[in-house]
């Protein structure tokens, strides 16, 4: 995940785990003359880093942030999955490609938000649907074409039901015009539908005293996204199994946690720290795994206690230095927020930060935050080809296609197939795609709500509502009990 010229060096996982190196062999004093971030720095560009964050995977080298995944290629942010290919925040599936937050689900394309599905394309919002195309916020649904706000359905087309014949007719119609090119009015289509469908003013699921979106199995939540089992916590963006939490982005199985970026599985108190796991007690810590009581540690292994800039002290040197530290950073105004920007190891634009709050080069520059400028890696191929002389039918396309670049329609960025993403494609008759994965991640992303809330009126009973659709959107947006209303 680091380019070539990184000021720090870069290990490969297997060497990173080993214990061919020691992370003890960089400690250094604190010096109370200087302040504490300066010192941090130093000791952070001379420390290895992992080069992905990954365990436990096979035939998967490119994927990050996962693990326990087989056959998997550009996929982050996962866990037990098989076979699929271009994705985020996918757990538990099997075959699916193009999808975003997707759990338990198989062979899947194109969908966004789904959780035990089977077989849905070009869809979002979905639980246990199966076998359908373009749908909106449907649960329990299968054979389904064009639908939205739908409950427990089957042998559907625009929420309308056909009898078993009509189906296949409509979906046989439907696929003859994905070979033909017609994908962009496909999905104009549906865009068109999905505005005249109820939105709900919050995602939840079992919740109690929450707010935020996309919350399940959860109470006392303030200000919270994408979270699951978690309790009594503010401000927290994708956690799971979580509790007693502030200020957090990114946490599995954590607890007492404040302004603290990945950390979890089985951590606690994790303090202004990043990329740190199954570790109790840690202070502006960066990369850390399975340690405990660390101040200013970097890249730390191997079950490490009471140390300092990675520098080992007794328990009693340890807790008095701590001390005299902290109050060395309240007095230089260093203690109490999360790391600056100037121990970022990446600039803004290879963050997921761009994609939520989007920055100019001008602008990220403007706030001292690092900015690289995108040089494309030239492509060994043996053609390049503009996506738009793509043959629009599955059929025609040829195997050497895997020999060829193909120019993405939206950004002129140059991609390339690999050989099980044109067999799934051929396997459920789609098109190749003309646009670039990483564009596709981004449009993907566009289709959910930003990570606000705003105070608005339900659109039926004009009771008060907090949402993450601004007032001056214009979706159909319901209160729960007016949404429940109309969907069931």
């Amino acid at each position: 995940m680091y380019p070539a010229d990184a000021q720090f060096p870069v290990y490969c996982p297997d060497c990173w785990w080993s214990d061919r190196w020691d992370p003890l062999s960089f400690g250094r004093s604190f010096d109370f003359s200087r302040p504490f971030f300066g010192q941090f720095k130093e000791l952070q560009l001379k420390v290895p880093r992992m080069s992905l964050n990954v365990v436990s995977n096979e035939n998967s080298e490119y994927v990050n942030l996962g693990g326990y995944n087989k056959n998997c290629y550009l996929v982050f942010a996962m866990e037990y999955n098989e076979d699929c290919l271009y994705g985020t925040e996918i757990i538990k599936s099997l075959g699916c490609v193009d999808t975003l937050n997707c759990f338990e689900s198989r062979y899947c394309y194109e969908a966004t938000d789904i959780e035990k599905c089977h077989a849905v394309f070009f869809s979002r919002d979905l639980s246990n649907c199966s076998e359908s195309f373009f749908l909106s916020d449907c649960k329990g649904c299968s054979q389904c074409l064009f639908c939205t706000n739908l409950r427990n359905k089957r042998h559907h087309v625009h929420n309308k039901p056909v009898s078993p014949g009509e189906y296949e007719r409509e979906k046989a119609l439907l696929i003859e015009r994905l070979n033909h090119g017609e994908l962009p009015i496909l999905r104009d289509e549906f865009t068109v539908m999905e505005k005249q469908r109820i939105r709900r003013s919050a995602s939840l699921v079992n919740c109690e005293n929450v707010t935020g979106d996309y919350l399940k199995n959860s109470h006392n939540l303030h200000h919270c996204f994408d979270v699951s089992y978690g309790e009594d916590s503010a401000y927290v963006y994708t956690g799971f199994k979580v509790k007693d939490l502030m200020d957090v982005c990114h946490v599995t199985e954590g607890e007492l946690s404040y302004e603290a970026l990945s950390v979890g599985y089985g951590s606690y108190g994790a303090l202004f720290t990043h990329a740190s796991w199954s570790g109790r007690n840690l202070l502006y810590c960066d990369i850390v795994q399975s340690c405990s009581d660390l101040f200013g540690c970097a890249g730390m292994k191997q079950n490490r206690r009471y140390c300092i800039l990675n520098k080992q002290y007794l328990k009693e040197e340890y807790e008095e230095l701590a001390l005299k530290i902290i109050a060395h950073m309240r007095a230089s105004g260093e203690f109490g927020e999360f790391f600056p920007v100037s121990v970022a190891p990446f600039a803004y634009n290879e963050t997921t930060a761009q994609l939520y709050f989007p920055l100019s080069a001008e602008e990220a520059r403007a706030r001292k935050f690092g900015w690289r400028e995108e040089r494309e890696e030239p492509l060994n191929m043996t053609r390049t080809i503009p996506a738009a002389k793509l043959p629009a039918a599955i059929a025609d396309v040829p195997d050497d296609i895997l020999n060829w670049a193909i120019s993405c329609e939206a950004t002129g960025r140059p991609f390339k197939l690999v050989k099980p993403e044109l067999d799934f494609y051929r396997g459920h008759r789609l098109p190749v795609p003309h646009i670039h994965h990483d564009e596709r991640h981004k449009r993907r992303m566009a289709l959910r709500n930003p990570r606000k809330l705003w105070d608005r009126e339900c659109a039926k009973c004009q009771k008060p509502i907090v949402t993450s659709f601004a007032p001056d959107r214009p979706e159909i947006v319901y209160c729960e009990e007016c949404y429940l209303a109309e969907v069931y």
